[in-house]
C-alpha cells in the first residue's frame, strides 16, 4: 500500500500551536501518530509531500524526523515552504534514518512505481507574484523535470508529490501539470491548503491524472490510501 499524508506540522518544541487554523489541530500530532500506528504496515510507503516539521536548522527537525523514522512503513518526503531545515540530500543521509529517504532532483522506485517530486510553487494568478517569484517557479519546474528524468527504467506508475498546489488561483491546471502530462504521470498528490484554504482543493482525474490533496487536516490527520486497496 501507498499512503500519504502532508503538512504535518510537527513541533518537538512546542512553539507553534496550529490550532489557529481550527480547534481540529488540537492534539493534532497524537491524531496523526495514533491513525498512522493504525493503519500502516511495516511494507507500506508513506508520502509526505512538505511542511514535515517547524524546526529551523536540521540539527532541531532530527527529533521530529526521528519519531516518523519509528512509525511503521517506508517514508519518503519532498519539500515544503516551511521545511527551512532541509538540506543537501548528503546531509540529510547522515541523519542515519532507518525508514526515511528524501526527494530532491531525483525519483524513488518501489515495488515497480515511480515517485518524483519538489515543492513546487504559487501560480501566477497569485495576488503579488513578482520576478522573484517567476524565478522561483522556473526552478521548480526545473527540479521537477530533473525528478522525472530520474527514473530511468519503465514503471507500472508514476506518482508525483508535490507540496504546492498545482493549480492556478481560478482551479485550472498550471505549468506542474504540463510536465507531468509531458512525462506522462498517473497521479499527483499535494498539500499546503488549511483551513478556509480547503475551497481551492482540487481532485479527481484531470488530464488523464489523478490528483489527491493530502493536508493533513483536509484527510482527517488520517493517512490517506493512494494506491491500494
Amino acid at each position: 500500500m501507498i499512503y500519504g499524508i502532508g503538512d504535518l506540522h510537527f513541533d518537538y518544541s512546542k512553539e507553534k500551536p496550529m490550532d489557529i487554523f481550527g480547534d481540529n489541530w488540537i492534539d493534532h500530532e497524537e491524531q496523526i501518530i495514533n491513525n498512522w500506528i493504525d493503519k500502516v504496515k511495516d511494507g507500506d510507503l508513506v508520502l509526505l509531500p512538505g511542511d514535515i516539521s517547524w524546526a529551523l536548522k536540521l540539527d532541531d527537525a532530527y527529533y521530529d524526523l526521528k519519531r516518523i523514522d519509528k512509525l511503521p512503513g517506508k517514508k519518503l518526503m519532498t519539500k515544503g515552504n516551511h521545511d527551512y531545515w532541509w538540506q543537501s540530500l548528503n546531509k540529510m543521509k547522515k541523519l542515519d534514518l532507518e525508514s526515511i529517504s528524501f526527494i530532491q532532483n531525483v525519483s524513488y522506485i518501489h515495488e515497480g512505481i515511480s515517485i518524483s517530486g519538489t515543492r513546487g510553487w504559487i501560480s501566477r494568478d497569485s495576488e503579488g507574484f513578482d520576478d522573484s517569484d517567476e524565478k522561483i517557479l522556473k526552478r521548480e519546474l526545473l527540479r521537477l523535470e530533473m525528478s522525472l528524468s530520474d527514473i530511468g527504467q519503465d514503471v507500472d506508475k508514476k506518482i508525483v508529490m508535490l507540496h504546492y498546489p498545482p493549480f492556478n488561483m481560478d482551479l485550472t491546471p498550471n505549468e506542474f501539470v504540463s510536465v507531468m502530462k509531458e512525462f506522462e504521470v498517473d497521479i499527483c498528490i499535494y498539500g499546503h491548503l488549511h483551513a478556509e484554504g480547503h475551497r481551492y482543493v482540487v481532485e479527481g482525474d484531470i488530464d488523464g491524472i489523478e490528483f489527491f490533496c493530502v493536508s493533513s487536516d483536509y484527510i482527517g490527520f488520517n493517512p490517506k490510501i493512494i494506491v491500494g486497496e
